[in-house]
């Protein structure tokens, strides 16, 4: 469903604008914010079929994007309950950041097969003869298979001659490469925050927008309102987000009509990493020192590690993520400013959150939040005149926002630092190919190996907060990287920022 504006994309778009138009424009916060499912679903002019239960799921999506948790469906709370520790200019995210909006879950089949009317009870009927459980039957001339009896294991599926047979997965769950998606006492989606590791697939892919994450738009407009010196670093992944004529420059020249002082590229700090991998791999890798390497910017794959595979977590490299090392330039350039991380990424709203990471990161939004504020503020991007120009990174550290692209920084840094080292690199996409990726690394398999992971399928460009389609979002960001006046950064240019930066520990 990437790329396609789907009605859950216009709902969560609209929360976000109007959200973001409470922060500019409500003089009573509340009454305001008790009228807005009113608004977004109107009783006269509303498609919805039930819009007393679209109303009650407008309420929660309201209370994340305003960055509170869900209501308890067994307790009496008010919507705005706790609004006035929401109200103010700094807030940061509170575990659990995913959740899932039990009047939205529509208690989707888990995992199940069945026979559509494509069957044409054929006399070989092959499904019936590899079924192990005897659970497939003729019935009237076609086939009918037995919930109780079947295993799942789909055979029947493999063989059957018309593709008569479907396989219906929970979308939510299909997404999920940790085994997070369970169950309720209802059949609903429930989130086990134990194995979830914050990537928001589930959230992009659930038909029904159950699944949300919280928000701090709302807490970003009253610090920009307060004229604090707030600065805004963009992730590579950005380049085409907000439209095909929208260039970088006239993004930039945007945000400072939003009252951002300035717009710093992460990618500074990619090319701080990728300078950083470097030199671990020459250094520790490929000496032997260490059998493998892990790279550390992409959050969620950490977790992965962490969690599942803690043996590993001794080979995640220290170097700071290009969000944490932009931040700490920023920082060090203007120590008065508060840092604005936007990005394609749920993850990273959790990673700013850790205790070291607080005082550098202050705010992570997404494109698609970013584009709310924008629609609130009335600001059309394609006719803005760039009055600015984004740059300051090279093509390496613009390449991170795509599957691939740490890996093949890290690679022609390696190559030019150290002619001499022998470069084995490789990378992967999604949860489950980054599981069975540490496996294989685990069993020792990869040895001599620096190992790019991204949670996403497609990398940064697949974030649960982009806008466009993978294909298009990939495209733009190898153009941005094409037009980068330098290749690869020069270690010298950039040796003092590292070794102040990786004198903090990223946690």
């Amino acid at each position: 469903m990437r790329g396609i504006d789907t009605q859950v994309r216009k709902n969560r778009r609209r929360i976000f604008k109007e959200v973001a138009h409470l922060a500019y424009e409500s003089k009573n916060l509340k009454d305001d914010i008790e009228a807005l499912p009113y608004k977004i679903v109107d009783y006269e002019e509303s498609e919805y079929e039930n819009i007393y239960r679209d109303r009650a799921i407008v309420r929660e999506r309201i209370r994340l994007a305003m960055g509170l948790s869900l209501r308890p469906e067994n307790v009496p709370v008010h919507l705005t309950q706790g609004l006035e520790e929401s109200n103010i200019s700094e807030k940061y995210y509170e575990p659990p950041l995913m959740q899932v909006i039990p009047s939205a879950c529509n208690a989707c089949p888990e995992n199940s097969y069945y026979v559509t009317d494509r069957c044409m009870g054929c006399v070989a009927h092959p499904c019936r003869e590899v079924c192990p459980r005897g659970a497939i039957s003729m019935v009237n001339g076609r086939s009918v298979i037995d919930p109780e009896k079947c295993i799942k294991c789909g055979k029947c599926k493999a063989v059957c001659p018309y593709d008569a047979i479907a396989h219906q997965v929970r979308p939510c769950a299909g997404a999920c490469g940790v085994n997070a998606i369970k169950n309720d006492e209802k059949g609903r989606a429930v989130i086990d925050n134990d194995l979830c590791v914050s990537c928001g697939q589930c959230m992009v892919n659930c038909p029904f927008g159950a699944i949300a994450d919280k928000s701090q738009i709302f807490q970003l407009i009253r610090a920009l309102q307060t004229g604090e010196k707030i600065i805004a670093q963009v992730a590579p992944a950005f380049a085409g987000q907000f439209g095909p004529d929208v260039t970088p420059d006239m993004l930039k020249t945007a945000l400072k009509e939003l009252g951002f002082y300035d717009v710093y590229e992460t990618a500074v700090g990619a090319d701080m990493g990728a300078i950083a991998e470097a030199e671990h791999y020459a250094k520790e890798v490929a000496t032997g020192k260490l059998p493998f390497s892990l790279t550390s910017c992409c959050p969620s794959w950490s977790v992965l590690a962490k969690k599942f595979f803690p043996e590993t977590i001794d080979k995640i490299s220290n170097a700071l993520t290009p969000m944490v090392a932009t931040a700490r330039v920023i920082k060090e350039e203007h120590p008065d400013a508060r840092v604005v991380f936007i990005g394609p990424c749920a993850s990273k709203k959790l990673e700013a959150s850790r205790r070291t990471i607080r005082s550098d990161v202050d705010f992570v939004i997404t494109f698609e939040e970013l584009t709310g504020i924008f629609e609130a503020k009335g600001i059309l991007l394609d006719q803005i005149k760039a009055m600015d120009e984004l740059k300051g990174a090279t093509g390496a550290g613009r390449g991170y926002g795509v599957a691939g692209g740490v890996a093949s920084a890290i690679e022609e840094c390696v190559r030019e630092y150290y002619p001499d080292v022998e470069v084995h690199i490789e990378h992967a996409e999604s949860l489950s190919e980054c599981k069975k990726m540490l496996m294989l690394a685990k069993a020792g398999k990869k040895n001599g190996c620096l190992i790019e992971g991204m949670a996403c399928p497609g990398g940064c460009v697949a974030g649960a907060g982009t806008n466009i389609a993978i294909p298009a979002a990939a495209k733009a960001v190898a153009s941005f990287k094409e037009a980068a006046p330098e290749k690869i950064p020069d270690p010298s240019m950039h040796q003092n920022r590292v070794e102040q930066s990786e004198k903090r520990e990223n946690v």
